[in-house]
């Protein structure tokens, strides 16, 4: 909890400007390093053969015949080894897709693991006789927690079905980079160094093929589990070959997975972040990554600005309570909402927000905590304030009571589905999604009465204006693009926040004139 308002020294805002300023100043440095290292991602320097530099050059070059051996074990070391699938001759350069059955060990009948080892080596010869051969092991199960019946994330679950079990990756994505690109030995990039293998032919360097198993194709949907009467199951095996950039392309989403799940991301959250990475291409990303820089900018201003504001007023005439409560409200619902399916690392910005609007309620009404719990009392300007938005209150519940009753009675045909907590949750959050944007109207009827803006603060306006605005857009966006229309609740609220927005600046340069006449009135009378 912020503590509410007490002396300080005459430089702490100084202080806290510098910092903020100082944060800002990081942020926009790591965003430039994050374009440079694009940059440079995206435009990988070929080696000068002429120049006197060591190259390495590529083994496909010298179009040697291969051969791709997949292999299943239960410890992927290199031992155990059973055949699966054999493809002689292998082309890197045409695409193939092959349908196998695999069967299944005991072990992993009895919620075991099973591996994959994908070799692509010399035609004729066995991959563990072959010295320039290139393998990946990739997992053919996983364990999972039993998705919930009829895949309601808030449906209440079976005794015993908490502990995950073992279950079937039926698609094997195998890529090989199929570019001859010659790399220039000072110039390797950090990311391919990783995958690469050289082998010395005299004076002449050669790297192996650039072997690996897209893994971010598998999704949560397509696994099959796998139970005692299991005996075999269906594996599709797929090649493609693939450019250098697009190769680099799939190590990065493969890191940046990795560390989703190393931040607590569940496998879920996983999932959907994975389909918006399969089913963009490369630029698209760029732009995103882009935008949400944006957005994170346009954020921490408001907020920093926000609290920055809310520190230094001392009176509250103008202010909605409503509005600030109703906020408040909402967006503690939505933090709960949130809890109960997603990760920490998303969690931490809703609930320091969510602490904030606690805090605004605390200092809007007064409340003072310590040994005893007491209010202030109110000026005349502030009483004033407290009646218009009543008033405003009153009017407004004519329409939102009756709003608020048919939405939970639509939604009661979901009961059966999901328990009464995860009902009565979604249910507020759903409103507060679609009717939000309502709990500004007594701020704007105040503002209307009073003829002025001045109690409101500008800069945060403008900043949480110009941050919905790219949400939204990028939510019609979506929205237009995608064949199921109204994917999410957030694109039933499009635009909300923007007229809410329109509004203040109308009512600002209106009542800004009107603030200019009365003083040159004042001026003229004295």
């Amino acid at each position: 909890m912020f503590p509410s308002c007490y002396s300080k020294p005459a430089d702490s805002g100084g202080k806290r400007s510098s910092v903020a300023k100082l944060l800002l100043g990081v942020f926009v440095v790591y965003m430039l390093h994050t374009a440079w290292l694009l940059y440079g991602f995206l435009n990988t320097k070929p080696c000068d053969v002429g120049g006197g530099d060591p190259c390495i050059n590529s083994y496909l070059a010298a179009k040697p015949r291969l051969q791709m051996s997949v292999f299943t074990c239960l410890v992927p070391d290199n031992s155990q080894l059973t055949l699966a699938v054999k493809v002689d001759p292998f082309d890197p350069h045409s695409a193939f897709e092959r349908q196998v059955s695999i069967p299944l060990p005991e072990e992993t009948r009895n919620n075991g693991s099973l591996y994959a080892v994908v070799y692509v080596h010399k035609a004729g010869v066995s991959p563990l006789e072959d010295r320039r051969e290139v393998h990946y092991t990739a997992h053919l199960t996983t364990y999972i927690t039993p998705p919930h019946p009829d895949g309601q994330r808030g449906a209440v679950k079976k005794p015993g079905s908490e502990s995950p079990t073992s279950h079937w990756r039926p698609h094997l994505p195998v890529t090989l980079m199929s570019e001859e690109f010659i790399f220039s030995k000072a110039g390797l990039p950090s990311d391919v160094r990783r995958y690469m293998r050289v082998s010395q032919e005299g004076r002449r360097m050669v790297y192996l093929p650039l072997l690996l198993v897209n893994e971010l194709s598998c999704r949560v949907k397509d696994l099959m589990e796998i139970n005692s009467s299991s005996v075999q199951l269906p594996l599709t095996l797929s090649y493609e070959g693939i450019s250098l950039r697009t190769f680099r392309f799939w190590i990065h989403l493969h890191d940046i997975v990795y560390s989703l799940r190393q931040f607590g991301f569940t496998e879920e959250n996983i999932d959907e972040i994975k389909e918006t990475l399969i089913g963009s291409n490369l630029y698209l990303l760029v732009l995103t990554a882009l935008i949400t820089s944006l957005q994170l900018i346009c954020e921490f201003l408001a907020l920093k600005n926000d609290i920055s504001s809310w520190r230094k007023k001392k009176s509250m005439a103008g202010m909605s309570r409503k509005s600030v409560l109703w906020r408040c409200l909402g967006t503690l619902l939505v933090f709960l909402h949130l809890l109960e399916e997603t990760s920490l690392l998303v969690l931490l910005p809703v609930g320091l927000g969510a602490c904030v609007e606690v805090w605004k309620v605390f200092k809007v009404f007064k409340i003072h905590l310590s040994r005893r719990f007491y209010t202030n009392k109110l000026d005349e300007e502030e009483r004033k304030t407290v009646e218009l938005d009543t008033q405003a209150s009153r009017y407004l519940s004519y329409l939102v009571y009756p709003l608020c009753i048919s939405g939970a009675v639509f939604s009661l045909g979901y009961l059966r589905q999901k328990n009464y907590y995860s009902w009565l949750i979604n249910t507020l959050v759903t409103g507060v999604y679609a009717l939000g944007f309502l709990s500004m109207a007594p701020q704007i009827f105040i503002n209307h009465k009073l003829k002025s803006v001045s109690h409101l603060q500008g800069a945060v306006l403008m900043y949480r204006g110009v941050n919905t605005l790219i949400s939204d857009l990028c939510s019609c966006a979506s929205f237009f693009s995608s064949p199921v229309p109204f994917t999410s609740s957030h694109q039933l609220s499009c635009f909300r926040d923007e007229l809410l927005f329109l509004l203040y600046l109308y009512q600002r340069r209106r009542y800004s004139s009107i603030a200019k006449r009365r003083e040159t009135k004042k001026v003229k009378t004295q």
